[in-house]
């Protein structure tokens, strides 16, 4: 069975709530699993648990078969991301096109660091689907 991974912020922006649609249909198509991943930053002050996740995504999208929810810590959103991929094994990820950690937009703004696109681009061993 392919395994989806989709990465989304909590509570979901409208992109977020967009790249999770793209997502369900993907994984529609391909009668597919699926995982909802939050990355919360060590950074920030916030207890976002996966029944918090959940129950924002099914009240925007209803109950959702062979879905598993999952929030994860990390410093990096998209070093986080990427060992998610790894550990779950995803065949597939799809991301919004803008999304890139608070830190590394930052950075970019300082240095032209990579977004979390760009650097699953260049380090997952997987199809990245890109939502605009």
């Amino acid at each position: 069975m392919t395994r989806i991974l989709v990465p989304v912020r909590y509570p979901p922006s409208e992109h977020s709530r967009r790249t999770l649609a793209a997502a369900l249909d993907i994984a529609e198509e391909r009668d597919a699993s699926l995982t909802v991943l939050h990355v919360d930053p060590y950074h920030w002050d916030s207890d976002v648990t996966r029944a918090d996740l959940r129950r924002v995504v099914e009240r925007e999208f209803g109950r959702l078969a062979r879905t598993r929810y999952v929030v994860r810590e990390g410093f990096l959103v998209e070093e986080t991301i990427l060992d998610e991929i790894v550990a779950m094994g995803a065949d597939v990820v799809v991301v919004g096109s803008k999304q890139a950690s608070r830190w590394r937009r930052a950075l970019r703004r300082l240095f032209s660091g990579p977004d979390v696109e760009a650097y699953l681009r260049e380090e997952a061993d997987c199809e990245l689907v890109t939502v605009d």
